[in-house]
């Protein structure tokens, strides 16, 4: 069972207090979250009504020891240019923001945990909706 990464809607729904959420966080033997994530959720926070009380509760999520920011770095651009190629050749671009997200997942051998069906046309990825897909 590997890491996992989470993407934005996952972090969403574990504040929201899912419980498939709440199941595949728990059950992760890591959870990394990347700086492209971190900015879509400040992003978000910023047009919201409870900025202040989502980035408490972001900055007590990153405090918590098995949580690990990773950054985007060189390595994380080739592994982008690979992800972006292939998808224009199969003809099956996804938003940008989550092809540098699946890049950071791939790069590191980390898992995804996302509820975007998208990240599935990416070859190399392999992506967690539920506690069942991370178990097998």
């Amino acid at each position: 069972m590997n890491p996992i990464l989470i993407d934005t809607n996952a972090y969403v729904a574990l504040k929201h207090d899912e419980p498939e959420a709440l199941a595949v966080l728990e059950y992760a033997p890591a959870i990394y979250i990347s700086t492209v994530v971190l900015g879509e959720l400040l992003s978000g926070f910023a047009v919201g009504g409870q900025e202040e009380a989502n980035r408490s509760g972001l900055a007590d999520f990153l405090a918590a020891p098995d949580v690990t920011v990773l950054p985007v770095d060189q390595q994380t651009a080739e592994q982008y240019a690979t992800v972006s190629a292939a998808l224009r050749r199969a003809g099956a671009p996804i938003p940008t923001s989550d092809m540098w997200i699946a890049a950071s997942a791939i790069q590191h051998g980390l898992d995804l945990f996302s509820y975007d069906r998208h990240f599935q046309a990416v070859e190399g990825l392999h992506v967690v909706m539920s506690l069942s897909e991370l178990e097998g």
